[in-house]
Protein backbone atom coordinates (compact mmCIF):
# COMPACT_ATOMS: atom_id res chain seq x y z
CA UNK A 1 0.00 0.00 0.00
CA UNK A 2 1.44 3.54 -0.89
CA UNK A 3 0.96 6.45 1.11
CA UNK A 4 -0.96 8.84 -0.02
CA UNK A 5 0.69 12.35 -2.47
CA UNK A 6 -0.28 15.38 -1.32
CA UNK A 7 -0.05 18.16 -4.34
CA UNK A 8 2.60 21.37 -3.78
CA UNK A 9 1.18 24.19 -4.55
CA UNK A 10 3.17 27.52 -3.96
CA UNK A 11 1.52 30.65 -3.10
CA UNK A 12 1.95 33.79 -5.37
CA UNK A 13 4.39 34.98 -2.44
CA UNK A 14 6.49 32.58 -2.26
CA UNK A 15 6.67 32.29 -5.87
CA UNK A 16 7.63 36.29 -6.06
CA UNK A 17 9.95 35.54 -2.89
CA UNK A 18 11.95 33.05 -5.45
CA UNK A 19 11.99 35.36 -8.20
CA UNK A 20 13.69 37.94 -5.67
CA UNK A 21 16.03 35.14 -4.26
CA UNK A 22 16.95 34.31 -7.51
CA UNK A 23 17.65 37.84 -8.65
CA UNK A 24 20.07 38.56 -5.40
CA UNK A 25 21.92 35.72 -6.15
CA UNK A 26 22.13 36.33 -9.73
CA UNK A 27 23.73 39.52 -8.58
CA UNK A 28 25.58 38.76 -5.62
CA UNK A 29 27.28 35.43 -7.94
CA UNK A 30 26.02 34.52 -11.25
CA UNK A 31 22.59 33.40 -13.02
CA UNK A 32 23.74 29.45 -13.14
CA UNK A 33 24.45 29.51 -9.17
CA UNK A 34 21.14 31.45 -8.78
CA UNK A 35 18.99 29.15 -10.97
CA UNK A 36 20.71 25.86 -9.47
CA UNK A 37 19.81 27.61 -5.69
CA UNK A 38 16.37 28.04 -6.42
CA UNK A 39 16.23 24.90 -8.40
CA UNK A 40 17.25 22.81 -5.45
CA UNK A 41 14.39 24.66 -2.99
CA UNK A 42 11.91 24.17 -5.48
CA UNK A 43 13.03 20.53 -5.47
CA UNK A 44 13.19 20.43 -1.92
CA UNK A 45 9.62 21.82 -1.52
CA UNK A 46 7.96 19.10 -4.12
CA UNK A 47 9.68 16.63 -1.52
CA UNK A 48 7.01 17.23 0.67
CA UNK A 49 4.54 15.84 -1.48
CA UNK A 50 5.58 12.31 -0.04
CA UNK A 51 6.31 13.23 3.68
CA UNK A 52 4.71 16.40 4.25
CA UNK A 53 4.62 16.66 7.66
CA UNK A 54 8.16 17.17 8.14
CA UNK A 55 9.52 20.49 10.11
CA UNK A 56 8.76 21.84 12.88
CA UNK A 57 4.73 22.86 14.03
CA UNK A 58 4.48 26.79 14.32
CA UNK A 59 1.00 27.62 15.52
CA UNK A 60 2.35 30.42 17.33
CA UNK A 61 2.46 32.24 14.69
CA UNK A 62 -0.12 31.37 12.41
CA UNK A 63 -2.66 28.21 12.91
CA UNK A 64 -1.16 25.27 10.85
CA UNK A 65 2.23 27.04 9.80
CA UNK A 66 4.84 24.40 9.18
CA UNK A 67 8.72 25.59 8.74
CA UNK A 68 11.65 23.65 7.65
CA UNK A 69 14.99 25.09 5.97
CA UNK A 70 16.76 24.59 3.37
CA UNK A 71 20.60 24.16 3.87
CA UNK A 72 20.53 26.07 7.03
CA UNK A 73 20.26 29.47 5.04
CA UNK A 74 16.48 29.70 3.54
CA UNK A 75 13.31 28.61 5.68
CA UNK A 76 10.35 27.38 3.94
CA UNK A 77 7.23 28.30 5.76
CA UNK A 78 3.80 26.22 4.22
CA UNK A 79 0.63 24.08 5.94
CA UNK A 80 -0.51 20.75 5.03
CA UNK A 81 -4.60 20.15 4.26
CA UNK A 82 -6.34 16.84 3.53
CA UNK A 83 -6.00 17.73 -0.36
CA UNK A 84 -2.01 19.87 -0.25
CA UNK A 85 0.96 21.38 0.59
CA UNK A 86 0.50 24.91 0.59
CA UNK A 87 4.12 26.85 0.39
CA UNK A 88 3.45 29.73 1.73
CA UNK A 89 6.96 31.56 1.77
CA UNK A 90 10.75 30.79 1.39
CA UNK A 91 12.75 33.49 3.78
CA UNK A 92 16.44 33.81 2.93
CA UNK A 93 19.49 34.76 5.03
CA UNK A 94 17.54 35.53 8.57
CA UNK A 95 14.16 37.14 6.75
CA UNK A 96 11.86 37.73 10.12
CA UNK A 97 8.95 35.54 8.71
CA UNK A 98 6.97 35.62 12.04
CA UNK A 99 6.72 38.53 11.93
CA UNK A 100 5.67 38.48 7.83
CA UNK A 101 2.99 35.29 8.26
CA UNK A 102 1.74 36.42 12.08
CA UNK A 103 -1.93 37.57 11.05
CA UNK A 104 -2.52 40.79 12.68
CA UNK A 105 -3.62 40.84 16.34
CA UNK A 106 -6.63 43.34 16.68
CA UNK A 107 -6.38 42.96 20.65
CA UNK A 108 -2.75 44.31 20.30
CA UNK A 109 -4.22 47.28 19.22
CA UNK A 110 -5.77 48.45 22.21
CA UNK A 111 -4.86 51.53 23.19
CA UNK A 112 -4.23 51.68 27.55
Amino acid sequence: MSSPVYPVVFTPEALEQLEELYAYIAQAASPVVAQRYTDAIVTYCESLQTFPLRGTRRDDVRPGLRITNYKGRAVIAFDVSAERVNVIGVFYGGQDYETTLNPPDSDSDITQ
